[in-house]
């Protein structure tokens, strides 16, 4: 008997055509762990119960019709189908219709989506916009074709106001209702400007979760917040809420009574102004009364314009005769300044100004010519002095005496002894007058005390 070898891709793939073949389309129930998204978007998890488990993969294509959001300990329904991934010899669930366990898909993917935005501070009262005080310019968000519609404009139609209706046609349900819906909120806000609206109308009728659903996209309930106009929602009956009427500024049960909030804000605009109006009249008419009084004590209080004008005509005269003393005695002292002016003028003319400093610059030339005069005979006799005195000290004037100074060839040392030349040195003799070329022949040296 031979024996069969296989090899492992063999294997896989006969395990594979197996499985693929016995499980083409099953439901299996589990809990999801270890959920992650694949950077090409399809997920991939674990479904476990007490005391087993197996892989699931659910590819981006089939995550359409998934209605909430996949998480870690979730009790879901999967359908899908058995398959063999060869490369890693593992059989893995296959998904292509996910269901939560126990609750609705709808009803979980409102509960996920309503956390996460009251998370962000979505609902929170302090975002809320105030309700306008006249709203007079409304943008109506609903389908044209809709009872809604009717039913608002019926009941604006009765205000005590004038109302102005804007519609903004919409699909209210179905594929793209949301993203319409969403669209028509941005264009409003862009349109107020022109428009000028005070407030967005957001209604439909009732139905079922399905039907309202796009009321309950993220998309729109991000419109609703960033809208710069308060929104109503008015969707549904009174006890359908939805994620749009959370974020809202308000709420209404009804489209119908979306329209009575604002015919009810509209009437008590109103009595505010007729109120206003009354109280404005009987405060005018008051102050119009005081008045009345106050010109009433005032004519009483007049005295005789005649007698006025007198008093007043007595008062010119007085402040005429005032001004014209004073403007006199003005005149009077300007004069006297004006002549004590002239006369310090006259002493600082440029004419006596320039005949005095002449006068100064020939008496200065006179006193320094005569101190020049006696500075140089001062100083001719100190230099005669001193002449004098150079003369005693100066050596020449020896040699007039019929002295002579004789040198020693050719350095020019002055000799002053016969011990200091040798027969045949050179010297030169200098007299009085000229001087004289020798030759030494011989030399005798006498003391002086022999001379004597």
């Amino acid at each position: 008997m031979t024996t069969k070898i296989y090899t492992v891709s063999k294997l896989n793939r006969e395990i594979k055509l197996i499985l693929e073949k016995s499980y083409p389309f099953i439901w299996l129930e589990g809990e999801i762990s270890n959920f992650r998204v694949a950077p090409s978007g399809h997920f991939y998890f674990t479904l476990k119960d007490k005391s087993s488990q197996i892989q699931a993969v659910m590819f981006r294509s089939q995550q359409r019709s998934l209605r909430f959001e996949l998480e870690d300990g979730a009790r879901v329904v999967c359908q899908g189908r058995i398959g063999v991934y060869e490369q890693r010899g593992v059989y893995q669930l296959y998904v292509d219709v996910v269901e939560p366990l126990g609750v609705g898909a709808l009803q979980l993917a409102f509960e996920q989506l309503k956390k996460k935005l009251a998370a962000e501070g979505l609902f929170d009262r302090e975002t809320k916009k105030p309700f306008p005080v006249v709203p007079q310019r409304i943008a109506v968000i609903t389908s044209p074709r809709g009872a809604a519609i009717r039913d608002v404009l019926k009941i604006l139609q009765k205000s005590v106001l004038p109302v102005e209706v804007y519609i903004f046609p919409v699909k209210v349900q179905g594929e793209g209702a949301s993203a319409q819906i969403a669209e028509a909120i941005k264009e409003a806000n862009r349109l107020t400007e022109r428009f000028s609206f005070d407030l967005i109308l957001l209604c439909r009728g009732g139905g079922s979760i399905e039907d309202l659903w796009p009321f309950n996209e993220e998309n729109l309930a991000r419109a609703i917040f960033d809208s710069e106009l308060p929104v109503i929602s008015a969707v549904g009956h009174e006890i359908d809420f939805t994620i749009a009427d959370l974020v809202a500024d308000f709420r209404a049960p009804t489209p119908t009574g979306a329209a009575e909030m604002i015919t009810a804000q509209l009437e008590k605009t109103r009595l505010f102004l007729v109120d206003t109006s009354r109280r404005m009249r009987l405060q005018i008419e008051n102050l119009m009364k005081l008045k009345r009084q106050y010109f009433s004590t005032l004519m009483r209080s007049l005295s005789d314009p005649r007698r006025l004008l007198t008093n007043w005509r007595l008062s010119l005269d007085e402040l005429c005769n005032s001004m014209v003393r004073q403007y006199t005695r003005i005149v009077h002292e300007n004069r006297r300044k004006l002549t004590e002016a002239e006369r310090g003028m006259h002493t600082y003319h440029p004419g006596n100004v320039l005949k005095n400093a002449r006068e100064r610059c020939l008496r200065y030339q006179r006193e320094l010519e005569i101190f020049i005069r006696q500075h140089i005979a001062r100083s001719r006799k100190e230099i005669e002095k001193k002449r004098a005195g150079l003369d005693l000290l100066n050596p020449l004037a020896v040699l007039e005496r019929g002295y002579s100074i004789t040198y020693l060839r050719p350095d020019m040392k002055i000799v002053k002894s016969s011990t200091q030349a040798k027969t045949g040195d050179k010297l030169m003799v200098r007299l009085s007058e000229g001087e004289l070329d020798c030759v030494v022949e011989g030399s005798n040296w006498v003391s002086v005390t022999e001379g004597k």
